[in-house]
C-alpha cells in the first residue's frame, strides 16, 4: 500500500521545519562540520554518517550507557546504539576496564593471548558450536565463511535472500528483479557480474530454496534469521529449521549471520530456537562495540577444513587480516561475554522493548494507520505495512523514506535518537522505562503532526 498523499505532503513540510530547527539547536556541530569538511568529505570519517540526513552532521562529545552528548551539550536518549554496535550500551564499564587494563600489556602481536582458551570456551558454551575464529568485522567473518564453504564443498555458488544484509560481502550484493537474480544497482566500481555466482531467493519461501538447491551447485546458504537491514521481516514458523533441513538434504552448508538478531536472546536466535547451523557469525556488539567479530563452526566443518589445508597449494588463502584476533579484541570480548551479555541484561532489554513496541503500536492504532510494529527481543521496528512482512520485496515496498525522515528528525530535535536507515530501535541494559516512555510520547507528537491533528510550525 502506498503512503497517502496527504501524509507525504505533511511529512515533507515537517522535514523542512525540523531541518531549520536543527540548525538553530546545533551551532557547535555546524562549526565542527565545516572544519572537518576540509579533509573529510561531508565532514565525516565514514560516508554512512551522512545518512542521518541532517543539514550537517551531529558531532558527539561523549557516549555513555544509553546517553549521547553532542558538542553543543545536548543529551540524547539513544535507541540507535551505533546500529547495534553499542547494543549493550555505550562503553560498558567492564569492557572499558578490560580494554584499559589490556592496553598496558600490549595491543596486538599476531600471537594468541592468554585469554584465547577461555574466550573459545565462552563462545562454545553460549552459542553451541565447538570451533571458532576471530575477525575484525562481521563482513570479514562472512567473507571467510563464503570462501571456506566453496573450498569445502567444491561448489561455486552462494544463496542469499532478497533484501539481505551481510556487511561488505560482495557475494550478497544481489537482489531479485522480476524473478531473476541481478546485482544491486547502486554498487560502485563493480567489474565482475556477481549474479553469476550468487543467487537471490525470496525469504520465507522453502519451495523456492528447494528448487534452487536441487541443482547441486550451491556451496552455502548465507542468511540472517530475520531480515533486519530493511523493514524487518521475521521468519515464518519453521522456516529456518526447514532451511537447515533442506540445505543438509542437498549437501549445502548453512550460515546464520546473527550480527543483528543477537537481540533475540543471550545465544541469539540460534540458541533460542535450538538450531545447529554449520556456521554462525556475530559481529558489532560481541566485544561491546570494540571492532571484533567471530565465526563458529561444527566439528565436521573443522575436520574438513584440516583436510583442505593439508592439500592446498602454499600461500595466502584469501582468509584473514593482520589485526584479527588481537589481544585487545580478546580482552574486550571476554568482558562482554562474561559481564555484559547476561541473562538478566537480556530480560531487562526485552521487557522494555515490549513496552516500547506496545507504545508505538498504540499510537498507530489510535489513528487507524495501516502500519505494524515488529519485535525481535530487544529490537523493535515500525513498519509501514498493514500486516507483518513476508519477504524482501514486501519490505522494499513498505519503505517510505520521507515519512521515516520526518519522524527521525522530529525525534532527534527532541533529544531522542533512532536508527537513520529505517525505523529500528534497540533497548540497552542501561535504558530505563522513562527513556522508553519519552520516545513513545515524542513519537505520538510526531504522528499528530504527520496526520494533520496539529499544525506544523513554519
Amino acid at each position: 500500500m502506498s503512503m497517502p498523499a496527504a501524509i507525504k505532503a505533511r511529512a515533507a513540510a515537517l522535514i523542512a521545519a525540523e531541518r531549520s530547527f536543527f540548525v538553530e539547536l546545533h551551532p557547535a556541530s555546524r562549526q565542527m562540520a565545516a572544519a572537518a569538511g576540509t579533509h573529510f568529505p561531508g565532514g565525516v570519517p565514514l560516508h554512512w554518517m551522512l545518512d542521518w540526513e541532517t543539514p550537517f552532521p551531529l558531532f558527539v562529545h561523549e557516549a555513555m550507557g544509553s546517553i549521547v552528548t553532542d558538542v553543543d551539550g545536548r543529551r540524547y536518549t539513544d535507541f540507535c546504539l551505533g546500529d547495534t554496535g553499542a547494543m549493550f550500551g555505550h562503553s560498558p564499564a567492564p569492557v572499558a576496564r578490560a580494554i584499559a587494563e589490556q592496553a598496558e600489556h600490549g595491543l596486538t602481536a599476531m600471537l594468541p593471548s592468554t585469554l584465547t582458551a577461555e574466550v573459545g570456551a565462552l563462545l562454545s558454551s553460549r552459542f553451541g558450536l565447538p570451533f571458532w575464529q576471530v575477525t575484525a568485522t562481521a563482513s570479514d567473518a562472512n567473507r571467510a565463511v563464503v570462501r571456506w564453504a566453496r573450498a569445502l564443498t567444491g561448489r561455486p555458488k552462494v544463496l542469499v535472500f532478497d533484501g539481505c544484509y551481510h556487511g561488505q560481502v560482495e557475494d550478497a550484493f544481489v537482489k531479485l528483479d522480476e524473478g531473476r537474480t541481478r546485482m544491486k544497482p547502486g554498487l560502485l566500481g563493480q567489474v565482475s557480474d556477481i549474479a553469476k555466482a550468487s543467487i537471490a531467493a525470496p525469504f520465507n519461501d522453502l519451495e523456492a530454496v528447494e528448487a534452487l538447491l536441487a541443482h547441486g551447485d550451491i556451496a552455502l546458504v548465507l542468511t540472517e534469521p530475520a531480515l533486519t537491514n530493511t523493514a524487518m521481516v521475521l521468519p515464518e514458523h519453521g522456516f529456518i529449521e526447514g532451511l537447515l533441513a533442506t540445505a543438509r538434504r542437498h549437501g549445502t552448508l548453512l550460515c546464520l549471520d546473527e550480527t543483528h538478531t543477537i537481540s533475540a536472546g543471550p545465544g541469539g536466535f540460534t540458541r533460542a530456537r535450538n538450531i545447529s547451523p554449520d556456521f554462525f557469525v556475530l559481529g558489532k556488539p560481541v566485544a561491546g562495540g570494540f571492532p571484533a567479530a567471530v565465526f563458529g563452526f561444527t566439528s565436521e566443518v573443522e575436520a574438513d577444513m584440516r583436510r583442505v589445508l593439508e592439500t592446498k597449494a602454499p600461500g595466502y588463502s584469501g582468509i584473514g587480516t593482520t589485526l584479527s584476533g588481537n589481544m585487545l579484541a580478546l580482552a574486550a570480548m571476554h568482558a562482554c561475554l562474561t559481564e555484559v551479555m547476561t541473562a538478566d541484561a537480556y530480560a531487562h532489554m526485552t521487557a522494555l522493548a515490549s513496552r516500547l513496541a506496545e507504545g508505538l503500536r498504540s499510537a498507530v492504532e489510535r489513528r487507524r494507520l495501516p502500519w505494524t510494529v515488529t519485535q525481535l527481543g530487544a529490537r523493535a521496528e515500525l513498519v509501514f505495512s498493514a500486516r507483518p512482512l513476508r519477504d524482501g520485496a514486501e519490505a522494499a515496498a513498505a519503505i517510505d523514506h520521507a515519512v521515516e525522515r520526518a519522524i527521525h528528525l522530529f525525534l532527534l530535535n527532541r533529544d531522542v535518537l533512532v536508527t537513520p536507515f529505517h525505523n529500528m530501535t534497540l533497548v540497552a541494559p542501561s535504558t530505563t522505562q522513562a527513556d522508553v516512555d519519552r520516545l513513545v510520547t515524542h513519537f505520538d507528537e510526531a504522528l499528530s503532526l504527520i496526520c494533520g491533528e496539529k499544525e506544523i510550525a513554519a
